[in-house]
């Protein structure tokens, strides 16, 4: 009968994706590490990691398995948790990933603020416009913007994001301000490519519901920021999240061509896998977002 503190053992060398990291953090050789996982390769009587000198790649038996030692290890943590209370300090290691458009304007920062306030985190923050599978790639939070369709995941809504359609006033003085939505065909319509929606489907308010105007231009770009700065060099009109631009709007450096007007609006929600309750270093670290993400609501 398999261990449980092998089975958590099991669970860190997965996540971690290396046996000297998970020695380090239990305070053991990697001799140890590995005979520990052998004991459970050899209790089961399965392949559970292939081992090389450069990587380490978890087996078809091994991803099944993790599923349930990730559960055991969160009961143990959890139940350490409920004895140390939550004046406790938060340690250990978040690994998390964020959309470009979100990472760039506020979340480095809160996420920095965050491990400033607790010296024993550390978390690693990807900034990168790609739909990651938490449990595959080891994530333990993610933000997202949009709908979420995974049941095997838990989301929290922090708000919704109100999307704007803009220009920089050399645009406006040079080729004119739409009047209308529909003038948008006469116009260079610069495109951001990380939709659901389609890029080119712009969708505004109308009287019946709202509707979708096609438009066409001759620059897009997976890239929030690189949008922006197309936008403010005066090339064309751009179709974006508020809060990407909400302070070129303060200083006039671009003009919001249709206010109330543009139907868009997108949830933002921090993801993570499902679990009965999840660790207290995600459910603060979450909170910490939400927090500064309302404080500064207006910009969306």
């Amino acid at each position: 009968m398999a261990k449980t503190d092998d089975l958590i053992l099991f669970a860190q060398v997965v996540e971690q994706g290396s046996f000297s990291k998970v020695a380090e953090l239990n305070s053991l050789t990697n001799s140890v590490v590995s005979k520990r996982i052998a004991r459970l390769e050899a209790d089961l009587g399965v392949q559970l990691l292939y081992r090389t000198t450069r990587k380490l790649t978890v087996s078809e038996a091994g991803k099944v398995l993790y599923q349930g030692a990730k559960n055991v290890k969160q009961a143990a943590v959890e139940a350490i948790d409920a004895v140390y209370g939550y004046g406790e300090s938060v340690t250990g290691h978040v690994k998390m990933s964020v959309p470009t458009i979100s990472g760039d304007l506020l979340l480095a920062d809160a996420v920095a603020e965050f491990c400033s306030m607790h010296p024993g985190l550390t978390v690693d923050m990807s900034l990168e416009n790609l739909f990651v599978d938490l449990v595959e790639d080891g994530y333990d939070l993610v933000i997202r913007t949009g709908y979420l369709e995974d049941s095997s995941l838990i989301a929290r809504h922090i708000l919704d994001s109100q999307w704007v359609i803009c220009a920089a006033p050399a645009y406006i003085a040079s080729v004119g301000k739409p009047m209308t939505p529909e003038d948008l065909v006469n116009h260079n319509c610069l495109q951001y490519a990380y939709q659901t929606t389609g890029a080119s489907e712009w969708e505004f308010k109308g009287d019946s519901g709202n509707y979708i105007v096609k438009v066409a231009g001759n620059f897009s770009t997976d890239n929030a920021a690189a949008l922006r700065k197309a936008a403010l060099g005066g090339y064309g009109l751009a179709y974006v999240p508020r809060c990407l631009v909400y302070q070129d709007f303060l200083k006039g450096d671009l003009i919001d061509v249709f206010p109330k007007r543009v139907g868009k609006k997108l949830g933002i929600y921090a993801v993570y896998p499902f679990t009965r309750q999840p660790p207290r270093k995600i459910r603060l670290l979450i909170e910490h977002i939400r927090e500064r993400y309302l404080a500064m609501r207006e910009c969306f």
